[in-house]
């Protein structure tokens, strides 16, 4: 069989990180190229890498992260309220793994979104899926679906989505559909998936905001369970770029 047959068959067979790396190996010299078992080792290598590349984009396509953070972009401070120490332990997953919420507050412009965003563009490195909505997708998703069918499928795509982000919660006022939708999501995910919330709003005025007793009580409940808080301090961000 020749170099080039087996090269299309690689190709034939999907074998995409395969064939790109033996294609390169057969350009070297015959005396360069090396050993037919470390052939097969770099082989089966460049394949997984592939793979790992491939799906690490994939899951930051459908993620549609509002922004390309990365954790190495935090800036870590004590008087900011996150401290690298912080960063290194959420930066490694283990939330994720565990299904530990992340609840991020603070003033406006003080980094919460593009904090949440540095960790779920990182979860997908991790090889985690995720989701992002703003408060104001997150309530025009929930609108069409119901609209058009999909509503269901919709829910356990969440349900099933290892890392979830809500960013700036308390923004939008909560009807009683949404508050259900909410808690049925938050109830779906307890003890499976973890969920970012990012809001102006510190942790004890949540209650106020969903403005129904019982449903409170029972999403407040299930967001702060486990969960690890940060609150952000120190001047908008945004203002220090524009001076």
């Amino acid at each position: 069989m020749n170099q080039q047959s087996t090269l299309e068959q690689l190709q034939e067979l999907k074998l995409t990180g395969m064939a790109k790396r033996y294609e390169a190996i057969m350009k070297q010299p015959v005396h360069q190229q090396p050993e037919p078992h470390t052939i097969i080792g770099l082989l089966a290598e460049a394949e997984s890498g592939y793979r790992v590349h491939q799906r690490t984009q994939l899951y930051l396509r459908l993620s549609k992260l509002r922004y390309n953070a990365t954790p190495e972009q935090i800036n870590c401070s004590p008087g900011r309220g996150i401290t690298k120490e912080i960063l290194s332990t959420l930066s490694d997953g283990t939330f994720i793994e565990k299904s530990e919420n992340l609840l991020i507050t603070g003033a406006t412009g003080c980094g919460k979104s593009f904090f949440a965003c540095a960790m779920g563009r990182n979860a997908c490195l991790l090889g985690h899926r995720t989701l992002y909505y703003s408060m104001n997708r997150f309530i025009e998703a929930l609108s069409a679906a119901r609209l058009d069918g999909t509503y269901i499928r919709w829910l356990n795509t969440i349900a099933k989505t290892p890392l979830l982000i809500i960013d700036d919660f308390g923004l939008q006022p909560l009807n009683n559909d949404m508050r259900l939708t909410l808690l049925q999501i938050l109830e779906d995910r307890f003890a499976k998936g973890a969920t970012i919330i990012t809001s102006q709003l510190p942790v004890n005025k949540w209650y106020e905001y969903i403005n129904e007793p019982t449903l409170a009580d029972a999403i407040c409940d299930r967001l702060t369970s486990n969960a690890h808080k940060i609150e952000f301090k120190g001047e908008s961000l945004r203002k220090k770029k524009n001076n």
